[in-house]
């Protein structure tokens, strides 16, 4: 079990509250000298605008149902039903958080700015022609170079709002639906792997923060939403598979494969959910999904390659446009920790506190899973801290540097069962704060790309 002790939880929770304050103070004093940062409210990419909206009062209604009945709710409801309410509380919280910048602003805007995904649907008119010269337009110079988000992430990401133009759902307001709704089932993805890898207690005490979680402000402004759900059902699927919790246990894996790959091609960044994946196995103890992982993640670089996209020279190119914006000018002094304050915000002190929780049993749990005698609580810590792993790696790469809070939801949605190793007693005080740090964020600052 979890070290107990509430004070040793609250002490994390305050040094989360002071990294954000000092990462704050601090990047407002380098802003000012120098404008180096590129963020007006450092640490967020976000601007100073404090309003309500339409979606206001839903936001807080959602808030306190979750707060008051959530944990009751999690620990009695029958599991699929559990599946089904956590998704649609998630999306419930995520559209009103949304919908408090009103439906154009919020939702059907968010995918069409200079710098995102739909300005380049039009020149995907051929498919095979844009993938073959996909890499010819990354690199700022050359005349028609790709807007700031096609550039930064493989063509999977953008080919996902061409293919829902072509069928008839063109626009931002289905892209953002498409985002949310999709951003919405991670909270599904990561139940069941907790279920199948730790115990359903455990999967049910997460479900509140997993549904309440501050980092819905940016799923639903972002493709990241998206993004992180495609890694989370990925995770699930092995886990599944490895546990054979499915009558169907090579297909999960088979499937867990495509989406892998699939997410690779979403964002390069996102190769390194192949540590949750590879936690997953460890904590399964077992080899067997490898062979029809790996096939199945050979689908999409495959297609890809044969199309004539090639991954690894993108990535080059990247790199090379990163430098040439922002990221040439951001302070990695600044950002290697600054990040970290991003990701408190976007987790919440609930999940601060209990990566401490899972900090302090990890030797132990680590041990016995060596052993293959993990109590679900060990399993549990072993899970989130592959998550945080695969994070500082991303962090101390130097190719995320700002915007986190959107960019690592594909790992952060992974740091927050860790708020199940807290105690029963204290998951309504944890969820408040929660909601707070949400409501906040969302009503005092636009989150706006």
């Amino acid at each position: 079990m979890a070290p107990r002790g509430r004070r040793p939880d609250l002490a994390a929770a305050a040094g989360g509250v002071l990294l954000v304050a000092v990462a704050v103070l601090a990047g407002w004093m380098i802003e000012n000298a120098n404008g180096s940062l590129r963020v007006r409210w450092p640490p967020l990419l976000a601007t100073w605008d404090p309003h309500l909206g339409p979606g206001t009062p839903a936001a807080v209604a959602v808030a306190a149902a979750v707060i008051a009945y959530g944990p009751a709710l999690a620990d009695r409801l029958p599991w699929r039903r559990l599946l089904l309410t956590g998704w649609a509380a998630s999306l419930a919280w995520i559209f009103s958080l949304a919908m408090a910048d009103g439906w154009h602003r919020g939702i059907a805007r968010r995918l069409t700015t200079e710098h995102e995904y739909l300005r380049a649907i039009d020149r995907f008119d051929d498919i095979g022609a844009a993938l073959r010269g996909f890499t010819d337009h990354i690199v700022i110079g050359p005349p028609g170079n790709w807007p700031t988000h096609v550039a930064g992430h493989p063509p999977g990401a953008t080919l996902t709002f061409v293919g829902l133009d072509r069928a008839g759902l063109a626009g931002g307001a289905w892209a953002g639906v498409w985002c949310i709704v999709l951003g919405g089932s991670a909270a599904v993805a990561v139940l069941i792997t907790l279920r199948a890898l730790t115990d359903e207690g455990l999967a049910r005490r997460a479900a509140p923060f997993l549904v309440l979680a501050p980092l819905a402000v940016w799923t639903g402004t972002s493709a990241d939403g998206y993004f992180a759900a495609v890694a989370a059902w990925s995770v699930a699927l092995l886990a599944l598979a490895a546990t054979r919790r499915t009558r169907f246990p090579a297909a999960a894996a088979l499937g867990s494969g495509l989406l892998f790959g699939v997410t690779c091609y979403l964002s390069y960044g996102l190769t390194l959910i192949a540590v949750p994946l590879l936690a997953v196995l460890v904590l399964a103890r077992t080899a067997r999904p490898v062979p029809a992982l790996l096939l199945g993640a050979l689908v999409a670089p495959a297609a890809f390659t044969l199309a004539g996209f090639d991954w690894w020279e993108g990535y080059r190119q990247l790199v090379e446009r990163y430098y040439q914006g922002a990221g040439g000018v951001r302070p990695y002094s600044y950002w290697i920790w600054a990040n970290l304050a991003c990701t408190t915000l976007a987790v919440g002190l609930g999940t601060v506190a209990g990566l401490r929780r899972a900090g302090a049993i990890a030797p132990a749990a680590l041990r016995a899973v060596g052993r293959g005698s993990a109590a679900g609580a060990q399993r549990l810590a072993v899970l989130v801290l592959a998550a945080l792993l695969a994070l500082l790696v991303a962090d101390l790469s130097g190719m995320s540097k700002a915007e986190t809070e959107r960019i690592w939801l594909p790992f952060t949605v992974w740091l927050l069962p860790a708020a199940a190793l807290l105690p029963a007693g204290d998951r309504r005080g944890w969820l408040a704060a929660h909601a707070v740090v949400a409501l906040l964020i969302n009503h005092l600052l636009w989150t706006g790309w």
